[in-house]
């Protein structure tokens, strides 16, 4: 059985975080967090770095199912609202046209389908990254504002399963950061 985690005097704390010089120390640093079982991490960087994902071992997201189940809905409520009105509540005969005359139910059911699937791209996005989300603990740290130009940061939260406080700075000492940082909430 585990010991109990141990804290600091203050119990706010909202993780550790260490601060790296490139990308490449980044994502190593990363990979060894990974392998040594963090799971609630995150990495703040000045641009795009495409290995991340595979170095935290972030999966994939749910957002594109989504946002392919908001098209098909899109496209059932388009086809519907018009058979609905066209063949059940207002049947006109125009042009001798049948009136179920698909061709013609094409481009408002195309509409809506768009219409649908892009709300719902929108709409997951910011439930899925937990937005809008104006403050964030990693705010408090001082240097934090070098993660927009020109530093590179990796976060281990408290909240993680395997943080104990006195090993997970060790654990974050050892991955040669230039500094490592409490984040306080």
């Amino acid at each position: 059985m585990k010991p109990p985690r141990i804290r600091l005097m203050k119990d706010n704390i909202y993780g550790l975080m260490a601060e790296f010089d490139s990308s490449t120390e980044l994502v190593e640093a990363a990979e060894k967090v990974r392998d040594a079982g963090y799971t609630k991490t995150d990495a703040f960087s000045p641009f795009p770095i495409h290995e991340m994902d595979e170095a935290l071992g972030i999966k994939r997201s749910i957002l594109s199912y989504l946002v392919f189940g908001g098209g098909i809905t899109g496209l059932l409520l388009g086809l519907g609202l018009q058979y609905y009105t066209h063949v059940i509540d207002y049947p006109i005969i125009v042009g001798g046209r049948p009136h179920f005359s698909l061709p013609a139910f094409v481009p408002p059911a195309y509409e809506l389908t768009i219409l649908l699937a892009s709300f719902t791209a929108v709409l997951g996005m910011l439930f899925l990254n937990g937005l809008p989300r104006p403050y964030h603990p990693v705010f408090n740290v001082p240097r934090f504002n070098l993660a927009s130009r020109e530093k590179f940061f990796l976060l281990i939260e408290s909240a993680d399963p395997q943080f104990d406080y006195p090993e997970t700075r060790e654990f974050m000492e050892s991955l040669e950061a230039q500094e490592v940082f409490i984040v306080d909430e």
